[in-house]
């Protein structure tokens, strides 16, 4: 683990795996709920957690790097289920990549609970894993100039949801009419990290 000053006020810890990345936001989120940790912003991403507004980053910094991530903790939170259509035009590209029937694509994406590891891209875009390091599949040779919201899709290790219509070149396997982000609405964006996700599928018709 490394941390590196950000600003006058701020760290960016870095990790080696997303999985530790997962566990260090869990811990600081639990330290900071039970008072022993005072940090304004506390941002995962993909091997990293920014704390932004420490009140004395160089101590945090010397006992962070010193102490070992303990391993996240089981998540009471409720799971939020998302409908989906499995139809998209990348289906049988992805199905064909994990050696299976289109069909079993959608059994094996539905039948996974996934986590929110981190956000980005675009605002309500969450970053979801736990599919199993076989089903990784590669980014599309050559993006889409415009992915439709509500856009289910792959990539690497990675399932996303695109919020807004926007490029992308991640693989499409299907659609749900969830809105990811509504600024009327509090919080704004429907995922958040460390949230538990479930693909519910809906008949396309």
């Amino acid at each position: 683990m490394r941390a590196l000053p950000v600003g006058d006020n701020g760290l960016l810890v870095e990790v080696t795996s997303g999985e530790e990345a997962q566990a260090l936001h869990a811990e600081l989120l639990r330290r900071r709920a039970e008072g022993s940790l005072a940090v304004r912003e506390i941002v995962p991403a993909a091997r990293t957690v920014l704390l932004d507004g420490l009140d004395d980053p160089v101590r945090w910094a010397s006992e962070l790097t010193a102490s070992r991530v303990p391993a996240a903790r089981p998540r009471a939170r409720e799971v939020t289920e998302l409908p989906v259509r499995y139809d998209g035009p990348d289906l049988a590209e992805v199905a064909a990549h994990w050696n299976v029937q289109e069909r079993e694509v959608a059994r094996i994406h539905a039948g996974t609970e996934f986590t929110v590891a981190f956000c980005g891209f675009a605002p309500g875009f969450g970053y979801l894993t736990g599919l199993p390091a076989r089903y990784d599949v590669p980014r599309r040779a050559t993006p889409r100039t415009a992915v439709p919201a509500g856009a289910v899709a792959l990539a690497g290790p990675y399932t996303g949801v695109y919020p807004r219509s926007s490029p992308g070149g991640w693989q499409l396997i299907g659609t749900t009419d969830a809105v990811l982000w509504d600024h009327a609405r509090e919080p704004a964006a429907l995922l958040s990290p460390g949230a538990r996700v479930r693909f519910v599928p809906v008949d396309a018709a």
